[in-house]
């Protein structure tokens, strides 16, 4: 029996240094060495170097004189990382199309003189409640709405979007996107 006892702790022993020392060690210092950026959270940084925000966490605007993302799921606190999951509600359940309908009324409310159907992006919120990106559509429907709030040409601010607009991931995968943290940041430094 006592031989036994020993070879099951050896094991164990054995097992969580090679499982919980050693290989979290070696991802630690592959990822560290070989993307630096994604492994310390792909941090956005200010014009003054603050971290300001993660590129893979959407962040809530709701001053009219900044781009919107898409709405969180992850309530009560919006873009809680900590509770990362969709909605779990269906296109039958009466609570999404009342959530939907509000969110469009809110945007009307916003830019009442936009009359152009509301991007789906703007009113329903992606699967994991965190995504940072809209369509370039969506960023398209918001710029009369800051063009009134911030003195910039609507033109400029299509410039803009445009060259914040992401493509496919590896040419094929996805759909355009806009990241919206970086286009605030850049909306931030026109004068």
């Amino acid at each position: 029996m006592f031989k036994t006892i020993k070879s099951a702790v050896t094991l164990l022993l054995v097992m969580t240094l090679l499982t919980g020392v050693i290989y979290p060690a070696l991802v630690t210092v592959l990822a560290q060495g070989l993307f630096p950026k994604q492994a310390n959270g792909s941090i956005i940084r200010d014009s003054q170097g603050k971290a300001s925000g993660s590129a893979l966490i959407g962040q809530p605007f709701s001053g009219s004189r900044y781009f919107w993302g898409r709405p969180s799921a992850t309530g009560p606190y919006p873009y809680n990382a900590g509770a990362s999951s969709g909605s779990n509600l269906g296109p039958t359940n009466p609570a999404l199309a009342d959530a939907v309908k509000a969110r469009i009324e809110a945007l009307r409310a916003a830019d009442p003189g936009n009359k152009t159907p509301v991007p789906v992006d703007l009113v329903t919120a992606s699967g994991s409640g965190l995504d940072p990106h809209i369509s370039p559509a969506a960023a398209e429907y918001q710029i009369n709405r800051i063009a009134k709030t911030r003195p910039i040409d609507p033109d400029k601010l299509r410039e803009m979007v445009q060259s914040h607009t992401e493509g496919r991931q590896w040419g094929f995968l996805g759909e355009p996107r806009v990241n919206v943290l970086r286009l605030n940041q850049a909306l931030d430094q026109v004068r």
